[in-house]
């Protein structure tokens, strides 16, 4: 594996990713569809979403939360609706978490809203700037998921 940090353009080519990557992460948080739900909270409801259900524990893990955290985080969500707990199909002692047709919802919302917001942003930029962010859209994946 290469050490980026090698040379001055490594280096700043890694500081301005981060600093990017940062500052777009924090306008992103701000399009949200419903705005009393946590960070913390929109972040567990993508995970089910994406991992689909697990137990309280695999979410902790998968958020990098403790457990007591995520039991705290599941409470509040199935309070409001989002999240419903049905008994684990193997193990009577533990719960599993499923998101409802209305976290569902909301998430898309949320997506299609954060998307139309980007696409805006990204309407800015010329055509080579723009197959620059094409081609790397990928890559940046692979990096959120390493």
């Amino acid at each position: 594996m290469p050490d980026l940090s090698r040379t001055p353009d490594d280096s700043a080519a890694v500081n301005s990713l981060r600093s990017g990557v940062m500052r777009l992460s924090r306008r992103l948080k701000h399009q949200r569809v419903d705005e009393s739900l946590s960070p913390t909270e929109m972040s567990v409801l993508g995970t089910l979403a994406r991992c689909g259900s697990a137990t309280p524990g695999e979410l902790a893990r998968k958020e990098h939360v403790q457990p007591p955290s995520m039991t705290r985080i599941v409470a509040m969500l199935e309070a409001k609706g989002l999240v419903r707990l049905e008994p684990h199909p193997e193990d009577r002692r533990q719960k599993v978490v499923r998101q409802t047709e209305q976290a569902e919802a909301m998430l898309e919302e949320s997506r299609r809203k954060r998307n139309a917001w980007l696409a805006d942003l990204a309407g800015r930029l010329d055509e080579d700037e723009w197959a620059t962010l094409r081609a790397a859209a990928p890559v940046l994946e692979k990096l959120a998921h390493l």
